[in-house]
């Protein structure tokens, strides 16, 4: 039986089922869990004590619950809902202290906001144990004892209440390595259920780890016909094949089992990897590369951006490019389906635009349902909420933006010039001046800053449903950071930092609180809740060629 500081869980249960009522609950208990101290029960006899008076009415004493008007402004209920980053040297966002409260004021009451509220609650029987007003966050440890007690008289914490308690326990701690590689990480995914991890390196190698094996490299693959290096792949959503992208019109499928016999995967040798051409016209020679691509949610076709402007929808049972739309008037960076039903697609490019697409109306308009507009700089990576209303976007002009697709237009206004820098990613820092520039035109309902979006495409996303309700988003960095935010108030909840090179991926166990990141310095990194864990890493080096996508 596991032990939490000394107590017993065991004999928790059986004293939490022989009690009852609350009234019974031994003063130990109480005690033992910070919820009233030794002067308090002397004071409670005296009934002197407005601390006391609320135990009492907690404890069911409906008398004294009437009495207290709440005017004890003194009094203040410790919880353990927001997260302090280990760095001394912290420092919170660039963004000043009014555009926060802005934005936190725009976000508290819009329907995303008491949706993920709704997502991470305790329920009404928890909040009162925790002395809490409904909707306020409940301490972790109080809401464990009212679960023990069953103050719920459900015997289990609500789906909701799970969320709110795994989004306490973040992976913060660890930053083990896993794989060490002589050449830069550009992706790194866990699959649906978490079971393996899929990384691509740009010297044509993409490792699948065996995660519940202790991260055993399952297969390791040889690209075949790489431009530059891998710039995206993507899992079947029955997890038996892999599609691999590079700068250039052919995507590879490769199949994840080892059906050779072997780990190793060497294009048309040990295993076929079958070429899936996007071009429309494939007599026609045409050259682009894909930067972005992503499975349907039944697995029967791939969407696909690609640098010359346009959005790709391949089929895989007609093994044909059934859909082709210029979507942009520069390269098309990120694509991603808005929900499951895939009848909409999200696109974010170079123009520094999102746009929203109906395909039920790609052949008779060829047009966007709507663009949003907001960001200065290009579009670096887009992830959905999964309802077809919500969505997040990074971009070279250093912010995270969450949307919401119903404020979007039909078209760009163009009544105010928009400001531009002239400046490439690649090569420099963001010039300080931009910083202090704003779209006249921006649509967004919160902006989050302080990473750094440099020399590479950086990747965001929500944290998982499962666990966190999606109360955080979180995103790479090129200072070699991982940097989480807190979506509805836009704080910075925390950051971790292990790598010297840019972390251009990052991704989240959707069940458990573990997050891997995939680096430029060659690192495949992972962290965990543990604050106990202690990891030595190895010395790495920062990588600096002359190009970088």
């Amino acid at each position: 039986m596991n032990n939490f500081g000394g107590i017993n869980w065991l004999e928790l249960t059986v004293l939490g089922a022989g009690l009852g009522t609350r009234a019974n609950r031994p003063v130990w208990l109480q005690e033992m869990f910070g919820l009233r101290t030794r002067r308090e029960r002397s004071m409670q006899g005296r009934g002197s004590s407005t601390r006391a008076r609320r135990w009492r009415a907690i404890d069911g004493d409906d008398e004294s619950e009437n009495d207290d008007d709440g005017s004890d402004k003194e009094e203040e209920y410790e919880t353990d809902s927001d997260f302090i980053p280990e760095d001394e040297d912290f420092e919170g966002p660039r963004s000043d202290e009014q555009t926060s409260q802005e934005n936190e004021i725009t976000l508290k009451d819009h329907p995303l906001g008491v949706k993920l509220r709704c997502r991470t609650a305790a329920s009404h029987a928890s909040c009162r144990f925790g002395k809490v007003q409904p909707g306020e966050p409940v301490n972790a440890l109080l809401m464990v004892a009212g679960r023990e007690m069953n103050v719920t008289g459900k015997s289990n914490f609500s789906r909701a209440e799970q969320c709110h308690m795994g989004s306490k326990y973040l992976p913060l701690h660890g930053g083990k390595v896993i794989d060490q590689m002589n050449s830069r990480a550009y992706t790194g995914q866990f699959s649906a259920d978490g079971s393996v991890f899929v990384a691509g390196f740009q010297d044509q190698r993409i490792k699948i780890y065996n995660v519940e094996q202790g991260w055993k490299v399952q297969k390791d693959i040889i690209c075949r016909n790489l431009r530059w290096t891998v710039t995206d792949t993507a899992l079947s959503p029955d997890q038996r094949f892999l599609v691999y992208a590079s700068i250039n019109p052919i995507v590879h499928l490769v199949n994840v089992g080892n059906e050779s016999g072997g780990v190793q995967s060497l294009a048309n040798i040990t295993d076929i990897h079958e070429g899936l051409d996007l071009s429309v016209d494939p007599d026609v020679d045409s050259m682009f590369g894909i930067w972005s691509l992503q499975f349907s949610h039944d697995g029967r076709e791939i969407v696909a951006g690609a640098n010359d402007k346009s959005i790709y929808v391949y089929d895989m049972e007609a093994q044909r490019t059934t859909s082709r739309v210029v979507a942009h008037s520069d390269d098309v960076n990120a694509v991603v389906f808005a929900d499951n039903s895939c009848n909409v697609i999200y696109s974010g490019s170079d123009d520094s635009k999102c746009k929203v697409w109906d395909r039920r109306c790609f052949s008779q308009r060829g047009k966007a349902a709507g663009i949003l507009e907001g960001h200065l700089e290009g579009i670096t990576d887009l992830d959905t909420f999964g309802d077809g209303q919500y969505f997040i976007s990074n971009s070279k002009d250093q912010t995270l933006k969450l949307w919401d697709v119903r404020k979007m237009t039909s078209h760009a206004p163009r009544s105010q010039k928009i400001p531009t820098l002239g400046w490439d990613y690649r090569w420099g820092d963001y010039p300080a001046r931009g910083k202090n520039l704003k779209h006249p035109y921006d649509v967004s309902i919160m902006t989050y800053t302080g990473h750094r979006v440099l020399k590479t495409l950086i990747r965001c996303y929500f944290s998982p449903a499962y666990t966190t309700g999606q109360k955080y988003i979180y995103t790479g960095s090129a200072d070699g950071m991982v940097y989480i935010f807190d979506v509805v108030t836009g704080k910075l909840v925390s950051r971790l930092r292990s790598h010297r090179g840019p972390v251009r991926d990052v991704s989240w166990h959707p069940t458990q609180p573990m997050l891997v990141t995939s680096s430029w310095d060659g690192q495949i990194t992972k962290w965990v809740y543990s604050p106990e864990e202690v990891v030595h890493r190895p010395p790495v080096s920062f990588y600096d060629d002359e190009e970088s996508f």
